[in-house]
């Protein structure tokens, strides 16, 4: 990717944090561009990244090898119909718009090699979980050239189907939130048993943190990492016990089938 050009549509959280991962990894400023509507999103962009960034879309995908659309659901359709005479044959699509499928952006910007990731907040510290899905007409350097851009800012996985983005956004892409949930659940129930709510909330935030590293890091899975964790009559075995009297695993998994039933129910909706 060293003499890869990449125009960013869009240069909002997502957008910034890839540029920035991308000039992490050896990246040079004049190998990316964005485009914004905003005045002050452009001046930020280029301030913040020492990179070239329009007002015209059209200006940035000139000469671009890959084309990062970074807007909106609601606004990618208007965005590819105007921005698809301006476009060559061959540049490559990378869409990180939740719920805009593939062939709804091969209607849009014609028939482009398009790639659909479904990236997730963490990617903005770094720490991202992102899916990806090639259309057939993707080259072998050109997902080389997604997988790269969104591992600057995490981890970079690639589905065989499409479909299988919607369980993506089920796990990774909404999964933040779940723990979050978790978090702020732990908090409360400390602050209950006597803590204070500072106290009881750095814990619990830490405790997450240090597992999740303990996950990545062993070889074993999470079943083995918790079981090794719960001594028998010990008190996680209690409160283990009591998750799963309550359907914690069912609960779970009600949730992500929610979850993906929504993000193909809106890809629907979207791509209309």
């Amino acid at each position: 990717m060293s003499k890869t050009r990449i125009a960013f549509i869009g240069a909002g959280n997502m957008a910034s944090s890839l540029i920035g991962g991308l000039l992490a990894k050896g990246f040079g400023t004049s190998q990316i561009c964005a485009s914004a509507p905003s005045p002050e999103t452009r001046a930020k962009v280029a301030a913040e990244h020492g990179i070239e960034a329009f007002a015209d879309n059209a200006q940035a995908v000139k000469d671009a090898d890959v084309i990062v659309l970074s807007v909106k659901p609601k606004l990618m359709k208007d965005v590819c119909q105007t921005l698809r005479a301006s476009l060559t044959p061959g540049q490559l699509i990378i869409s990180v718009a939740a719920g805009i499928t593939c062939s709804s952006l091969r209607n849009w910007v014609g028939e482009q090699p398009v790639v659909r990731c479904m990236p997730n907040t963490p990617s903005l510290v770094g720490k991202g979980a992102s899916g990806l899905y090639a259309t057939a007409d993707v080259t072998a350097e050109q997902r080389q050239q997604a997988e790269q851009l969104l591992s600057a800012v995490g981890i970079a996985l690639w589905v065989d189907e499409e479909v299988q983005l919607d369980a993506v956004t089920a796990v990774s892409g909404s999964g933040p939130a779940y723990f979050f949930l978790l978090i702020e659940a732990m908090t409360a129930a400390g602050v209950k048993l006597g803590l204070t709510r500072e106290m009881a909330e750095t814990l619990a935030e830490h405790t997450a943190l240090g597992a999740a590293q303990i996950a990545i890091d062993s070889d074993d899975d999470a079943a083995e990492l918790r079981r090794r964790v719960a001594s028998p009559g010990g008190t996680t075995e209690a409160a283990i016990k009591s998750f799963q009297a309550d359907g914690f695993a069912a609960t779970v998994e009600k949730a992500l089938s929610a979850a993906a039933h929504r993000s193909a129910e809106l890809a629907e909706q979207l791509g209309q």
